[in-house]
């Protein structure tokens, strides 16, 4: 048992090897994200931020952020909740994202805090990505909604409602929302409202659905009951990762 549990550690710690733990500051609250120099580097030095799912930052986070280093991207994780705030469950997820879904502009700012990390890890301030998965999803729209210095936005199986009080503004960014066709935390209320705010926005933006995909189909750790409405698909996982690799190649000049 111990030698299992020895090999175990061995390889999560090799598997994370290239990533760089950052602490940074929101006021007070310390933040602790990580951040990963691309393995080639470009001239225009490109960067993605990373915004993890409702739990805080997760294995899922930490290997897109590597996987995008291997092809060229400088990458930072970002830590939205701070130390002392990770979520211990499901319950507390829930209440801690949902705090940061009704106060948007908290949310936006722990956004803006980790894209200067992003930048002083390498980034061009000017050549920049968000993607976000669920309630990241939700966050990486609400970075384009921010008006944050960024080229574009990409949500994975999140959350695209705002409060119907807030005017559908201006949108910058290019948008790119990566949706599973029957995910159910989505109700199509939000779904009409999203494409409204876009067309009013005079947006460039695409929304993809994938068949046969419920909410977090990127999240192997999701399983593969459906009936949960919460569930890995291996085909929409993969076809929405060259979808966001297109998106990148397109606007990342």
């Amino acid at each position: 048992m111990k030698k299992y549990l020895f090999l175990l550690l061995m390889t999560t710690f090799l598997s994370n090897a290239q990533l760089k733990p950052i602490s940074y500051k929101d006021g007070p609250q310390k933040l602790n994200g990580f951040a990963i120099a691309p393995e080639k580097k470009q001239n225009n030095k490109p960067g993605i931020l990373i915004l993890p799912a409702w739990k805080g930052i997760d294995e899922h986070s930490k290997e897109v952020a590597q996987n995008l280093s291997k092809i060229g991207y400088y990458a930072f994780v970002a830590d939205i909740y701070g130390e002392g705030n990770y979520p211990k469950d499901a319950k507390e997820a829930g209440e801690k994202s949902g705090f940061y879904k009704s106060n948007f502009k908290e949310y936006q700012r722990r956004i803006g805090l980790a894209l200067e990390q992003l930048i002083k890890a390498g980034a061009d301030k000017d050549n920049i990505v968000v993607i976000g998965y669920c309630f990241g999803g939700t966050g990486a729209l609400e970075a384009v909604r921010g008006e944050l210095n960024i080229k574009g936005g990409v949500s994975f199986h999140g959350g695209l409602g705002k409060d119907s009080a807030r005017p559908n503004n201006k949108i910058e960014p290019k948008v790119l929302v990566l949706h599973g066709a029957d995910d159910k935390f989505v109700p199509q209320n939000d779904i009409d409202a999203f494409q409204n705010e876009m067309r009013d926005g005079n947006a460039d933006w695409q929304m993809i659905y994938y068949a046969d995909a419920v909410h977090a189909f990127t999240e192997k750790s999701a399983g593969n009951d459906k009936s949960k409405g919460v569930a890995y698909n291996e085909k929409a996982d993969k076809r929405s990762w060259q979808h966001l690799l297109l998106f990148l190649k397109e606007i990342l000049q």
